[in-house]
């Protein structure tokens, strides 16, 4: 048991934070349209294992670190600019529910060595 606890409270972030992003953004009254279109974009950075692994890996871990959508957030909220808050919270969201669902970030060894398991 204590040594898949990392990995359950790594899952139990990313529900967390997928989570609190939803309730977040709709709680401000975004748009369902924009959320709905824009959910699964970050998956598009998974097109550069056509290029090789190690570019995969790189441009999807790009894509699924919480670094930049929390950096894009705080920018929408200091500069009051809501369609960077609301780019943010979707992105966060999306991020939050890989976690929990198992998928991390890429190792370029393969698609499925990530940081949390191999899928």
């Amino acid at each position: 048991m204590v040594a898949r606890l990392p990995r359950v409270l790594l899952r139990a972030e990313g529900v967390v934070v997928g989570g609190a992003a939803v309730t977040l953004y709709f709680n401000a009254g975004y748009p369902w349209w924009l959320f709905a279109l824009l959910i699964l974009a970050p998956d598009l950075s998974a097109l550069g294992y056509l290029a090789s692994p190690k570019v995969g890996a790189t441009t999807y871990n790009l894509a699924h670190t919480y670094s930049l959508p929390v950096f894009l957030g705080v920018i929408g909220v200091v500069t009051d600019a809501d369609h960077a808050l609301q780019v943010a919270l979707i992105w966060l969201a999306h991020i939050g529910f890989d976690r929990a669902m198992g998928y991390g970030l890429k190792y370029p060894s393969a698609f499925k060595d990530t940081h949390l398991q191999r899928v």
